[in-house]
């Protein structure tokens, strides 16, 4: 167990360690040469010009502006100075409700000893009714989005008489005759999409070849067709990808040709447009038949949100799938925990001694223990669950969901659980775990309880390690960048050719929400289960929140780049989550109550989790609805209003393409000229070939009878 000084030599080596991330940001965001990599939101928009194009040659790449130096804290301010209206602008809800998360844990925590759970419960509810209303006011203010307008639909019955499409389009003519407009069957086309990521890859080699022989033309580049170019022929590399690219030409053509001929790949599903919101609502959030398995409606994701390749998994699929990944990630949890145990071990002072006995001499000088007991367990664990995010994803995608929003929801959940079965629970009872693994299977919930409640106050030093690592040095490295900001620079240096590449090269993405919100979860989790045992823990548990906050709020201002909007649909989870560390801590505190002489005070804490619960039930009936449902009382007041403003907006023509597949859009502006008028003319109602849909009602002047083919290739 680490004593004070070993606390105290890990904070002055985190402190340290944090001062110089935050140093080297300071200074390396002010040099003209990484502004592109510090501020690239503004470069996507068009909002900030690159001061490498003025000034003298060393003022390109060097900041020559002395007074700029005095000033470099000055990002702290600019990152709080925005007011939340304008940040919901900036960089959409989500954004601004992640940052929520940041604030609920601060201010929870702050207050933890006073009035623990009340207080939480006060805030929880309050964030909660503040969420849904800025949801609902988002909602009714945004622009308009095909996703407001359009429905996923699912497990299509198959029918010998008519194509997907022929009867996708008469069964909504039939059922919806007043609201229905267009509609886009969803190809599998993901072999397609790899053959154009292929070609994608190869031409970025290839001008990768052209720019380094345009630059010494004396000698030709060569390259290796094996393995990534380092085994295999030795040939000429631009004749080399230049045949590549026109072999992967050839195949995009006919694999096209395949999908717009073989109607095996077409999946039993569309995405539905309607002409209203209201439309839309009432088709989303209704059964469509009689048989609840089949015509499954359900709000279509943002186009940027859709995860393609998952739409061509047939919907009979899913649940067998769903069932392997969560056996899978059951195994993958509580068998983790095993090498997590031995980490932990080989990480400690006797673990180093027991298996090198040649380092004992220096393991034990007193400056190297307190930094191995300070540090050495925290980043251990730290460096152990690199790979974890990568492999959750992996495991979510293999589950069929056709949002990223779902994806990295699914992700963040599993996340979360994997840090409380491994990170939490591995470390308090992994060094007794497998010796009582008899006992605790053989013994009440109760004892299982009361045995990880007096576990935890001895494992508190260790989570002050591990917040100071995981928390303070990592949210320093956070705002440092140090991995896009070298990657940033090779691209440029090797790659770049054009405003289009350099755009690719700064993008940042998203914020990470499928790994950056399970870590605040697992800190208010820490926070709850300590405040009252162990509140030395809630300093740390405070500066992490205030820290995170701050840096985030900068990240999300000049770095992150939302590659959707769901409007924070992930809120209910958060909360899900927030209560379930509640009721956790509750039952550790009574567990604990128990073994003390305080025992007979026990049972006055039953009622916590009991409170707890039906708040949370309470919170759920009042506010997730808003979540899950589109009222349609806004619907109708949104397109009554947008009717009165822009009565001649063309909504068919602004829809019928916001779900074609990405592969099937083309950069070339004469092929998507070609395009909309092929889609403009093709506006011919399909004959049913039933006897049953004879009466089929004709199209409206809006809408007409029939989609169009996907795209004639």
């Amino acid at each position: 167990m680490a004593s004070l000084q070993d606390i105290a030599v890990s904070a002055g080596f985190n402190l340290l360690s944090a001062f110089i991330f935050l140093l080297a940001f300071a200074l390396l965001r002010i040099q003209p040469f990484n502004d592109r990599v510090y501020f690239p939101k503004w470069y996507l928009r068009g909002l900030r010009n690159s001061p490498m194009h003025t000034g003298a040659f060393v003022g390109k790449i060097v900041n020559l502006d002395f007074k700029s130096y005095l000033k470099f804290l000055n990002w702290m301010p600019d990152a709080l100075k925005m007011p939340e209206a304008d940040l919901i602008e900036h960089a959409g809800l989500d954004s601004a409700v992640y940052l929520r998360i940041y604030m609920i844990g601060f201010w929870a925590h702050l207050v933890m000893e006073y009035a623990f759970t009340f207080w939480a419960c006060f805030i929880l509810y309050k964030e909660y009714a503040r969420v849904t209303a800025m949801r609902l006011q988002f909602i009714a203010s945004e622009r308009r989005r095909p996703d407001q307008f359009s429905v996923l639909v699912r497990n299509v019955p198959p029918d010998a008489d008519e194509s997907v499409s022929e009867l996708v389009e008469h069964f909504f003519l039939v059922n919806h005759p007043d609201h229905y407009l267009t509609h886009q069957v969803v190809y599998n086309a993901n072999k397609l999409a790899k053959l154009v990521e292929e070609k994608k890859k190869k031409q970025n080699w290839l001008d990768y070849y052209q720019l380094k022989y345009s630059r010494k033309q004396d000698i030709r580049p060569t390259t290796k067709t094996g393995c990534l170019g380092l085994r295999g022929e030795k040939v000429d590399a631009i004749d080399y990808y230049v045949a590549e690219i026109e072999r992967l030409a050839k195949d995009i053509a006919e694999e096209r040709e395949r999908l717009d001929r073989d109607p095996k790949c077409i999946m039993p599903a569309a995405f539905v447009s309607f002409k209203t919101r209201w439309g839309a609502a009432v088709c989303a959030q209704t059964q469509q038949t009689r048989n609840p398995t089949i015509w499954l409606t359900e709000w279509a994701p943002e186009p940027r949100d859709v995860y393609w390749p998952n739409l061509a998994i047939p919907y009979v699929h899913l649940s067998i799938r769903r069932l392997i990944i969560s056996v899978s990630f059951f195994f993958l949890t509580f068998f983790f925990m095993i090498p997590i145990a031995a980490v932990q071990s080989l990480a400690s002072i006797e673990g180093i001694e027991k298996s090198a006995p040649f380092l004992k001499p220096v393991v034990e000088m007193r400056f190297i223990k307190s930094v191995l007991q300070g540090f050495l367990p925290g980043l251990a664990l730290k460096l152990f669950l690199i790979f974890l995010p990568t492999i959750l994803m992996m495991m979510s995608k293999f589950e069929g969901f056709e949002a990223i929003s779902a994806l990295e929801r699914r992700s963040a959940s599993r996340y979360y659980i994997f840090n409380f079965v491994n990170v939490f629970l591995g470390s308090v009872i992994a060094g007794s775990a497998f010796e009582q693994l008899h006992t605790y299977v053989h013994s009440s919930v109760q004892v299982i309880f009361v045995t990880i409640g007096v576990a935890i106050p001895m494992k508190a030093t260790f989570f002050i390690t591990f917040i100071m690592v995981d928390g303070w040095a990592g949210i320093a490295g956070e705002i440092l960048r140090l991995k896009p900001l070298i990657i940033y620079h090779l691209k440029n240096f090797f790659l770049v050719k054009t405003e289009k590449d350099r755009e690719e090269a700064m993008d940042a993405g998203s914020i990470g929400f499928d790994t950056g919100e399970p870590q605040i979860q697992f800190y208010v989790l820490l926070g709850f289960v300590y405040a009252v045992v162990t509140p030395i823990l809630l300093p740390f548990i405070l500066i992490f929140f205030a820290f995170s906050f701050l840096v985030y709020r900068h990240q999300i201002i000049n770095v992150y780049n939302q590659e959707y909007e769901s409007a924070a649909a992930f809120w209910p989870d958060v909360h899900g989550r927030i209560i379930g560390a509640m009721v956790f801590s509750q039952l550790l505190l009574m567990g604990l109550m128990s073994t003390k002489e305080a025992a007979s005070s026990t049972p006055f804490l039953i009622a916590l989790p009991i409170l707890t619960i039906w708040f949370h039930r309470f919170c759920k009936g009042r506010f997730e609805p808003a979540f899950k449902m589109y009222p349609l009382q806004e619907a109708m007041m949104k397109d009554t209003l947008e009717r009165s403003r822009d009565p001649n907006f063309n909504l068919k023509g602004y829809l019928q393409t916001a779900y074609v597949h990405p592969v099937f859009k083309n950069d070339d502006e004469d092929e998507d000229d070609m395009l909309e008028n092929k889609l403009a003319t093709e506006a011919v109602l399909v004959p049913t070939k039933r006897q049953s849909r004879r009466n089929t009602p004709a199209p409206s002047k809006m809408s007409s009878g029939s989609p169009p083919k996907h795209i004639d290739i």
